[in-house]
C-alpha cells in the first residue's frame, strides 16, 4: 500500500510486480488514496487480475497476513505503523542519501537520521531497492531488519531500436544530432542544472529532457538565460520505450538515488550511461563498462565524460551492449518478483 497521491517510480513498482507475485501463488492487493492521478496504476493492476483498493480511513483495508507499505512522507508511515496489524513492512524507494555538494549532503543526511530513520527501525522488516542502500541503513542509520530486493525491468517492452528505428524515432520527437537523453522529475537532486551546463555550446549534441515537476518551468527559464540552444524539453513522454531508442545516451547527473529505474530501463533499451559516480549508480554501472562516471558538481567533469563517451561510436555501441547484458543477468522483473515473494514467505 502508498500513500501516492501521484504516480511516481514506487507506484510503478506495485504495476509491475504484484501480478508476478499472483503467477507465484500469493494473494496481493494494492491500496491507496482515491487520487484521480493514479487511476491509471490501479486500472493496470485490476486489468492484471490484482485488486486495486482506495482508502481514506486505514480501518478500511481488508486483513493481510503482512502489510507492506510505501510512503512518500513520514508523517504517513507513523501513522500506518500504529494502527495496522502487524507486521508491517516498509517498503523504501527513496533517496536515503543526497551527495549535494558544499557539505549539503550532511545536511540533508542528519535529517533522514532523526526523522525518518526511527520510523524504519519500528518496522517489522525494510525492504529497500538496493544493496548499497540496505548497508547504508545499517551501518549510518541502525536499521538492523533489512533486506534488499533489486528492481527490475520489462525486457520486452525496454528494448534497443531495430536497424534503422534509431533516426526514424527521433525524427518523431523532434530531436537531430547526437540525443543525450535526461529523463526525469524536475527537482533539486537531478540535477539539471549540471546537464544543462555540461552540455551548453556542444555542437551536433541535444540534450533532451523529459518530465515535468516543480522546476520545469524554472528550468526552462535558465536555459534560456544560459544560452543553452541545444536544450530540448519534451515535458511529460507517454512514449518512453520509444524516447529511450531514439537517444545515443543516457545522460544522468543525479545526486541522489536508490536505485534508479530510469538507469536500468536506458540499460534495457542498449543505452550507455554517462551518470553521477554516487553508490547507487556505481551499483549499476561499472566505469568504463556500461557507461562512464563523473562527480555530479561540478559540470566540468560530466562534460568531460560526455565528450569521452561520444568520441567514439564503437565504444557506444560496446557500452550500450554491455548495459543490455547486465540488465539481463541481474535485473529482470521476475527476478524482483521472486525475491519479494522468498521475503514475504519467510
Amino acid at each position: 500500500m502508498t500513500d501516492a497521491t501521484q504516480i511516481g517510480g514506487s507506484e510503478v513498482w506495485l504495476a509491475e510486480v504484484l501480478p508476478r507475485l499472483l503467477e507465484l501463488g500469493l494473494e496481493p492487493f494494492s491500496a491507496m488514496p482515491p487520487a484521480a492521478a493514479t487511476g491509471p496504476i490501479r486500472e493496470r493492476l485490476r486489468r492484471a487480475g490484482v485488486p486495486a483498493f482506495t482508502y481514506e480511513k486505514l480501518e478500511e483495508l481488508p486483513p493481510a497476513d503482512v502489510y507492506v507499505v510505501s510512503t512518500w512522507a513520514p508523517p504517513s508511515l507513523r501513522k500506518m505503523l500504529a494502527r495496522l496489524p502487524r507486521p508491517v513492512y516498509a517498503l523504501v524507494h527513496d533517496q536515503i542519501e543526497m551527495f549535494y555538494p558544499f557539505g549539503l549532503r550532511y545536511l540533508y543526511r542528519a535529517g533522514y537520521h532523526y526523522w525518518q530513520a526511527p520510523l524504519l527501525r519500528r518496522a517489522d522488516r525494510v525492504i529497500t531497492v538496493s544493496s548499497w542502500a540496505a548497508g547504508w541503513l545499517r551501518r549510518v542509520h541502525r536499521v538492523t531488519e533489512v533486506r534488499a530486493i533489486h528492481n527490475g525491468v520489462d525486457l520486452e517492452r525496454f528494448r534497443p531500436p531495430a536497424a534503422g528505428e534509431r533516426e526514424e524515432l527521433k525524427k518523431s520527437f523532434g530531436l537531430s544530432g547526437r540525443v543525450a537523453l535526461l529523463p526525469s522529475r524536475f527537482a533539486l537532486e537531478k540535477n539539471q542544472l549540471a546537464a544543462l551546463l555540461a552540455v551548453r555550446g556542444l555542437e551536433g549534441v541535444t540534450l533532451a529532457l523529459a518530465g515535468t515537476g516543480p522546476l520545469y518551468n524554472p528550468a526552462r527559464r535558465l536555459a534560456r538565460l544560459l544560452g543553452v540552444g541545444n536544450a530540448v524539453f519534451l515535458g511529460h513522454v507517454s512514449r518512453m520505450p520509444e524516447l529511450y531508442r531514439a537517444a545515443d545516451l543516457l545522460f544522468f547527473p543525479t545526486f541522489g538515488e536508490n536505485q534508479s529505474l530510469a538507469t536500468l530501463e536506458a540499460m534495457a533499451s542498449g543505452l550507455p550511461v554517462v551518470t553521477s559516480n554516487i553508490p547507487a549508480q556505481k551499483e549499476l554501472i561499472d566505469d568504463g563498462v556500461e557507461g562512464w562516471l563523473a562527480p555530479p558538481w561540478p559540470p566540468r567533469g560530466l562534460r568531460a565524460r560526455l565528450l569521452e563517451a561520444l568520441a567514439s561510436e564503437e565504444a557506444l555501441r560496446e557500452a550500450g551492449r554491455r548495459a543490455r547484458a547486465r540488465v539481463e543477468a541481474r535485473h529482470t522483473l521476475e527476478r524482483t518478483a521472486s525475491e519479494l515473494a522468498a521475503a514475504l514467505l519467510e
